[in-house]
């Protein structure tokens, strides 16, 4: 039976064909109209393990977000300290496609649990309210997780 995951990777194996590396698609549902990729490596750059693609996101209060394991081994899971006072945090299984709604404005710190001290973070900003930024950039963080938090957060700064 084709699956979401299959049809997302057929699509990278057709592109593949004109390009040396080719981006996967995010296939939307209307149920989650925002979805972030799971990948191996960044989009055009094997250099840069594990990420979630977009690594920053804006939403609407109240929209959802399916996170797709595009490549196998990740999953999606809120960070501690790093979503606003009154959100619900989540941890999807590995390899499993995973579906947050978002109910309270402000940023969420995202990351896969096997590969967060390799920098696989991410970033979703909930209504363009920044009011937690400053609690969320005073976690601490290993590795190179670190660094890309960092990166993330200032972006949002600029």
């Amino acid at each position: 039976m084709p699956t979401r995951r299959n049809f997302v990777l057929s699509l990278s194996a057709l592109g593949a064909a004109s390009t040396a590396w080719a981006c996967p698609v995010p296939v939307l549902r209307n149920d989650a109209p925002h979805s972030v990729l799971m990948l191996n490596a960044a989009c055009g750059d094997t250099g840069t393990p594990n990420v979630f693609t977009p690594a920053i996101l804006h939403i609407d209060l109240g929209d959802s977000v399916t996170f797709v394991p595009t490549d196998g081994g990740h999953n999606a899971a809120s960070k501690r300290g790093m979503i606003p006072e009154g959100a619900k945090p989540w941890n999807g299984a590995i390899d499993e496609e995973l579906t947050v709604s978002f109910t309270v404005p402000g940023v969420y710190g995202c990351v896969c649990l096997p590969h967060y001290e390799m920098g696989m973070v991410g970033v979703i900003i909930v209504g363009e309210d920044l009011s937690n930024l400053e609690k969320a950039k005073k976690v601490r963080h290993p590795g190179a997780a670190r660094k890309a938090f960092r990166r993330l957060l200032s972006e949002l700064e600029a």
